[in-house]
């Protein structure tokens, strides 16, 4: 895939991985970039630096309407990378544990759906044109292997991963490409709130490394160093089972 020319939209793009992917899109040459943020005014940093080129569109991965509104608005797109999500701490015995999957599964799973159908009528006929479209979604090492303070999140991130690959099936037939992000702990203030911050990598290492899996069409990217470890382990039941072109039972 070449950048220069193409439109992209970012969800969660006013801070943290959201943030810098927006920046490593723009450095490459994406020509306009929507920043699909809660509140609009929190992008204005980003469009103070790059001017015209971002534009900031209301989206809440919760709120139906405005993946609705936010598709008809950003029509023109090329990219999309669903960078949105939602943590919750508890064990599988918390008390709390229905409240926080109720939660992590609407944003990180019902709202991955969300933006999948909201945005694939646009990238199908983007792929037809044989420019290069692509769908991008922020999974987790989270999503190979559960952490028991983090159970619920764990659990929702298997789902969004589970549907990515079949979203993959479906959009390669269109030409659109799909890439499956899995970071381990990041900068972030997620990965703080995690209790993750003394061995987190930053954040522009999964930016990076999205931009070189669209270059390349790559499915799975393992960005960051715990990541590696996980891909050391998992990549040959990747390749041979999740990427292969298997017949369906």
């Amino acid at each position: 895939m070449q950048f220069n020319g193409k439109t992209a939209l970012v969800t969660g793009a006013n801070r943290g991985i959201g943030l810098s992917i927006a920046e490593a899109l723009l450095d490459a040459g994406i020509a306009k970039l929507y920043a699909a943020v809660r509140k609009p005014e929190s992008a204005q940093p980003l469009i103070d630096k790059h001017g015209e080129r971002v534009v900031a569109v209301e989206l809440d991965l919760a709120k139906p309407d405005t993946i609705t509104e936010a598709a008809k608005t950003a029509s023109d797109i090329d990219i999309v990378v669903n960078n949105g999500g939602v943590l919750k701490s508890g064990d599988p015995l918390s008390p709390d544990a229905l409240d926080n999957a109720a939660t992590e599964f609407d944003v990180n799973v019902n709202g991955l759906i969300r933006m999948a159908q909201a945005f694939a009528p646009t990238l199908k006929n983007q792929g037809k044109t044989g420019n290069g479209a692509a769908f991008v979604q922020l999974n987790s090492v989270a999503s190979l292997r559960n952490f028991a303070p983090f159970t619920t999140y764990a659990a929702s991130k298997a789902a969004a991963y589970s549907y990515t690959q079949g979203l993959r099936d479906v959009l390669a037939e269109h030409g659109v490409t799909v890439v499956s992000v899995h970071p381990g702990p990041i900068a972030t203030d997620m990965g703080r709130d995690a209790g993750f911050e003394d061995q987190a990598d930053p954040p522009t290492v999964v930016a990076d490394a999205i931009v070189e899996a669209l270059k390349h069409e790559t499915f799975h990217v393992f960005p960051d160093t715990m990541a590696k470890q996980f891909w050391e382990a998992y990549q040959g039941f990747a390749q041979n089972v999740v990427e292969s072109q298997m017949a369906e039972a």
